[in-house]
């Protein structure tokens, strides 16, 4: 098989490990539910635990960090190439696989905003880097209980770290694929937020309420909606003779 060949069959085994929407099943196995009906209507953990229950959105985080991982590490030992192309590959299973997670072809191609699968990436990828951004997100989210806020300042921190730490290193011939990694993956994680950062502009996003699952002042407008009408529907029908 040719060298080609190898990272074209990664990458497209990686897109499709990472389009399985672990979030939508959870919920829908879980609670009977389609998440892209619920909730912020966003098929990623965060929904999975405003609308199912944090117990269940931190499951819906392990398995998209999973499968992140996976493709990283297995695809390849699967689908070898020459050593000086080695990280190119891993990066380019773990480009595929949050490309897989945002732009699912089962889903009409709307998906979810990488987070968790691109912490499993990163995480083989680069665990120190990684570890800055983890830190970053604890501690944002100790102090603000927002995801989203909490997610882009972590990408942010990956990126940060990424540059202080390696440098001109990042820019080999080797290594100019994780460099271009190390920019591009947070630029298109905070781009994927763009509606949450007009939310936050405006003191609207709302904040996730650990241990159970979120109130009806967390919920969208559609579901509240949603919610009035059966109650008046029910009062309706108690009310008739």
């Amino acid at each position: 098989m040719s060298d080609s060949l190898s990272l074209l069959l990664s990458a497209v085994l990686a897109w499709l490990v990472g389009s399985i929407p672990f979030s939508l099943l959870i919920a829908k196995w879980i609670a009977g539910i389609d998440l892209r009906e619920h909730g912020s209507r966003n098929v990623g953990a965060t929904n999975v635990a405003r609308t199912v229950g944090a117990k269940w959105g931190l499951a819906a985080l392990v398995f998209d960090a999973i499968k992140g991982i996976l493709p990283v590490v297995l695809l390849p030992l699967v689908f070898p190439v020459p050593t000086e192309w080695m990280t190119h590959q891993r990066v380019l299973c773990g480009v595929a696989a949050i490309l897989g997670h945002m732009f699912p072809p089962w889903l009409g191609f709307r998906g979810g905003k990488g987070v968790a699968t691109s912490l499993g990436i990163v995480a083989v990828l680069s665990p120190w880097s990684t570890l800055v951004a983890f830190i970053s997100f604890v501690v944002t989210f100790a102090g603000s209980r927002i995801v989203s806020l909490s997610s882009i300042v972590a990408a942010l921190a990956f990126a940060v770290s990424q540059l202080l730490r390696f440098g001109n290193d990042l820019w080999t011939a080797a290594t100019w694929s994780m460099g271009v990694f190390s920019i591009a993956i947070p630029a298109m994680i905070i781009f994927r937020h763009r509606t949450n950062l007009g939310r936050l502009w405006r003191g609207e996003e709302p904040k996730l309420a650990l241990g159970r699952k979120a109130s009806a002042s967390t919920s969208s407008e559609p579901d509240r909606v949603e919610s009035e009408s059966c109650d008046r529907n029910t009062r309706d029908f108690e009310k008739a003779p």
